[in-house]
């Protein structure tokens, strides 16, 4: 069954970006100590990477966080969702309005303007779709950002939860979360090395 799967990286103080994020400032100032471990060479942070990626049927994003992968400082053939890894899923991003122009055009991108929900609906069709053709179940990963991860959350639309904790602490920037509805977690997972602790849970 395919799952919907929220997976982002948080500093110790709760932020997934740090302050003043930007197309032109990415995660903000400070936040790239958040993917410290995306880039490590422990075979643990390797192995969390490639899992990842490979159980990526569809990646949902915001708009916002779009604005950033797309930009000129954003993602490139070494940096990108799954860089180095085999095949790339589709994308779908939420929005109210489709871009003019997209930098990344070897990607597969959908703007869907209709909410959250509905994008996490074609997401998941897309992602049955690739596992009918790969003969493996994947998951729609929602890669954030941490307003669209949260939102999703307090709306129960998510499965499934995947927390890169840094050893960093920000100080400010982009809350993952600011209250809303309570959900109860159960801990299936959790993987330290020494750039990050990776915490798995399933969402009741």
């Amino acid at each position: 069954m395919t799952r919907i799967v929220a997976d982002i990286s948080v500093s110790l103080d709760g932020f997934v970006t740090g302050p003043d994020p930007a197309p032109d400032n990415g995660l903000g100032t400070g936040g790239e100590a958040l993917h410290t471990w995306a880039f490590s060479d422990d075979p643990d942070d390797r192995r969390y990477l490639r899992e990842g990626t490979a159980r990526s049927g569809a990646v949902v994003l915001g708009r916002r966080l779009f604005d950033v992968v797309d930009g000129p400082y954003g993602w490139d053939d070494t940096s990108g969702y799954g860089a180095g890894e085999v095949g790339k899923p589709a994308f779908v991003v939420v929005t109210r309005s489709e871009p003019k122009s997209v930098r990344l055009t070897d990607l597969d991108w959908t703007f869907v303007t209709t909410g959250l929900r509905a994008a996490l609906a074609t997401a998941r069709e897309r992602a049955e779709a690739a596992s009918s053709d790969s003969g493996k179940d994947l998951d729609v990963v929602l890669m954030g950002g941490g307003a669209t991860i949260r939102s999703a959350l307090e709306a129960g639309l998510v499965d499934a939860l995947t927390l890169h904790l840094a050893p960093v602490v920000l100080g400010a920037g982009t809350p993952l979360f600011t209250g809303g509805a309570p959900r109860t977690l159960v801990q299936r997972s959790v993987t330290s090395t020494s750039t990050a602790t990776h915490l798995t849970y399933d969402v009741l």
